[in-house]
């Protein structure tokens, strides 16, 4: 994972040795220690697979870590060695630094997908400013289309609900997906994820800010991908909910943004093949409505 890091020192600190197949393992975290196992040989990035599993829920994505192991010979634990592959067990631990990965909010096409959340019709008289999100929405997938960024599109129990409102065109889409948990990180929405390689910044909008778009961004970070909230294609039905949604939000270290500021980015030359295209969606600037004074 990009949020830890590789320790280098010399030595090492195994116990008893174990045989071919699994080796028993030692997982510490924090004020934790659950006893694991993992294949004979298993390197560094199967040790950090491990901590996510154990500990997922607890680990700041945004912090960087060092694994150590601890050697009998200092009585302590050292930084993990280069090359380090375990071969007996052992006990391990993660140690978060306190220096805090800056988020750049860098965009590209390649390493974005659109996350368009709940855009539905029964939602329509009681999101505030529903009619102003749904054209902004409507210019993001124009652009993601035009740039190949797959789009992923949840709506939430739309057999009560309603589907995505029409006005909204889902041509095109990776995933048109049903739900009922509020977040949109479902198995199905991570295995599509999966299956596009190097995905790096989720872009994602709808409703309602301070329940599925906050839900759906706090997943994704904790698994360790960048998010920017487009402020103008996202909205709930209470004002206030909203303004604290996306200033917690953004005290995470999530992007609040706008969707100029977004496809401007993801094209960011003027010589870009698709710049004419892009300038021609964002010509009549996006509704500001009541949502501007809110952010």
């Amino acid at each position: 994972m990009a949020a830890a890091e590789r320790g280098a020192a010399p030595g090492s600190g195994s116990c008893a040795p174990a045989g071919s197949g699994s080796v028993p393992v030692l997982f510490c975290f924090s004020v934790f220690a659950r006893p694991s196992s993992v294949p004979h040989g298993a390197g560094y990035e199967l040790l950090i697979q491990k901590f996510l599993s154990l500990y997922g829920d607890q680990i700041d994505m945004h912090r960087k870590f060092v694994v150590q192991l601890f050697a009998e010979e200092w009585s302590q634990y050292i930084d993990l060695p280069k090359g380090f592959l375990v071969n007996e067990r052992c006990k391990v631990r993660l140690v978060p630094l306190q220096i805090q990965i800056t988020t750049l909010g860098n965009l590209t096409p390649s390493s974005t997908v659109f996350f368009c959340c709940d855009m539905q019709e029964r939602f329509r008289p009681a999101i505030k400013y529903f009619g102003d999100i749904i054209s902004v929405g409507q210019r993001l997938l124009q652009g993601a289309r035009l740039l190949g960024i797959p789009v992923i599109v949840t709506e939430q129990y739309p057999k009560g609900l309603g589907s995505t409102v029409q006005e909204i065109d889902l041509t095109g889409a990776k995933l048109v997906l049903p739900k009922t948990k509020f977040s949109m990180v479902l198995p199905e929405v991570e295995a599509a994820l999966a299956e596009i390689p190097g995905v790096r910044s989720i872009v994602l909008f709808g409703v309602e800010t301070h329940v599925c778009i906050q839900q759906t961004a706090l997943e994704l970070i904790g698994r360790g991908l960048e998010v920017h909230i487009v402020a103008d294609a996202t909205s709930s039905r209470s004002m206030m909910d909203r303004m604290f949604a996306l200033e917690r939000l953004a005290r995470t270290g999530i992007i609040v943004t706008t969707s100029e500021a977004i496809l401007l980015q993801l094209v960011a030359d003027k010589e870009h093949p698709k710049f004419k295209e892009i300038q021609n969606l964002i010509k009549a600037s996006a509704p500001e409505s009541g949502l501007l004074s809110k952010v």
